[in-house]
């Protein structure tokens, strides 16, 4: 069934993602207040709107990709979008957003009248331009039924996580284990590198071994093993190391809020915030490689003297 879809936020991500619902039939009006990226979008079928709520007047389904949930919540209440729209419109956010904010984004809607689904996404632009993203859903069963063909047409796969906030529990969970994955796999390659192990030969043992991960894989963090991965590319962006430090973030203050002692991710979050405010401002979170060289070692512990039996002494 064709829809009229409201895409609001059409960059890096948003833009290739409202592409593919035009290529799939849908009428998609978009808004985005870069000039810019709403003229990219009207190259690619998106017809443009002069402003995010009369976009939403007109459509079936208001999408939303943007960068924090206080875009997401100054939107839907301080600029209309809610007030804006018919009765019943389905209010789909595929913005990474802390649950809170998500949560409170489905309960402003459903006062408004409407229906709402987080629907955070995974796969990066690359994923967005090919229409191979998973998505993330919280939501009623309802809605997320509602949503599917528009979530399919986008995308390759899509997974009811719960309710209200599920999406977006599930999104901050999934990157803190790649950012943490990434950080382990970097780590092995530059002591490799100490120890005179060529990219090439770690790469073949890791990759059919336990260490095999999508950091390792997919997005190999050294030029050379996967030709495709960003570090052939001088680490230009797939998944920006300033969006792996917000996710990050995200989850390091979900952790800290609900006592979970996520060392690692704590870790993880620490040191992709170092890196996004400098030299990885403009590169792929891979790129974090190149930080970890750069970094000192610790300093080596001393020996703890024990006796015949082994027994600190």
């Amino acid at each position: 069934m064709s829809e009229v879809v409201a895409f609001i936020g059409l960059g890096r991500m948003g833009g290739p993602m409202a592409a593919r619902l035009v290529a799939a039939g849908h009428r998609v009006l978009g808004h985005d207040l870069v000039p810019e990226l709403l003229a990219a979008a009207v190259g690619r079928g998106v017809e443009a709107a002069a402003s995010a709520a009369g976009a939403a007047a007109e459509a079936d389904v208001v999408v939303t990709m943007l960068p924090t949930g206080r875009h997401v919540l100054a939107l839907y209440r301080d600029e209309g979008l809610l007030a804006a729209a018919r009765p019943g419109t389905l209010f789909l956010d595929c913005s990474t957003i802390a649950v809170a904010d998500a949560r409170a984004a489905h309960e402003a809607a459903r006062a408004a009248g409407h229906r709402a689904l987080d629907a955070p996404v995974s796969g990066g632009v690359v994923g967005a331009e090919a229409g191979t993203l998973t998505f993330m859903a919280g939501g009623g069963a309802e809605e997320f039924a509602r949503a599917e063909p528009l979530l399919s047409a986008m995308g390759a796969r899509a997974v009811h996580c719960g309710d209200a906030g599920a999406g977006q529990a599930a999104k901050i969970c999934n990157n803190m284990i790649l950012g943490i994955s990434m950080i382990a796999v970097s780590e092995a390659f530059v002591l490799g590198e100490s120890l005179g192990l060529s990219h090439q030969a770690l790469y073949d043992v890791a990759s059919a071994s336990s260490g095999q991960c999508w950091a390792l894989t997919t997005n190999c963090p050294v030029p050379g093993p996967v030709p495709a991965s960003p570090a052939n590319r001088d680490y230009r962006p797939g998944f920006s190391a300033p969006l792996m430090a917000k996710d990050l973030r995200l989850a390091a203050d979900a952790a800290r809020a609900g006592g979970v002692a996520a060392e690692l991710g704590l870790r993880a979050a620490q040191l992709y915030a170092e890196f996004a405010e400098g030299e990885g401002a403009e590169q792929d979170f891979s790129g974090i490689v190149r930080a970890l060289r750069q970094r000192p070692a610790p300093p080596a512990e001393t020996p703890t003297a024990t006796d015949q039996n082994g027994t600190p002494t």
